[in-house]
């Protein structure tokens, strides 16, 4: 009976639900002292196409297969890239530039090395520089800036 375990709030579990809900993250943990407090909701790839399937329902009944398709085969092509391209190692915001105004970070057809900053991306009011994996040139740009972007999805190419 010695040992004391703090009490969980539960009012800061249904705040940390609702900033899951709100921001599109998929995961949020906080530690208080010896309270950890980890909250999480699965995001499947079916649950995509389910969100596609009521769309042949609307008046724009043919575009909607046409979008519907590429979506089942979009994470499959994904990990088939030959590994030129540069994951998302988070959930986030993508910003190209260091400040709102100044020039990019990068552009295509620019020479980059190994380490350099591509990109940063904004999760939970931080800045996380995305350095390039490898040396190279930057063939394409996967994002545009302040684009939301999920974990694992192609940032940037590079040959």
């Amino acid at each position: 009976m010695g040992e004391h375990k703090p009490a969980i709030d539960t009012g800061l579990v249904k705040d940390l639900a609702a900033i899951l809900t709100e921001t599109d993250l998929t995961e949020i943990e906080i530690e208080q002292g010896e309270l950890r407090i980890r909250v999480s909701r699965e995001v499947s790839a079916p649950s995509y196409i389910q969100a596609a399937a009521p769309a042949p329902a609307a008046p724009a009944a043919p575009a909607a297969p046409q979008a519907a398709t590429p979506q089942p085969d979009a994470p499959a092509a994904a990990p088939a890239k030959t590994g030129n391209d540069v994951p998302s190692p988070m959930v986030g915001t993508a910003y190209l530039s260091p400040a709102p105004g100044s020039d990019p970070f990068i552009k295509v057809g620019q020479t980059v090395k190994e380490g350099q900053t591509l990109l940063i991306i904004e999760a939970m009011k931080t800045m996380n520089q995305i350095p390039s994996p490898q040396s190279g040139t930057i063939t394409e740009i996967l994002v545009t800036d302040s684009e939301p972007v999920e974990y694992g999805q192609p940032l940037v190419v590079i040959a």
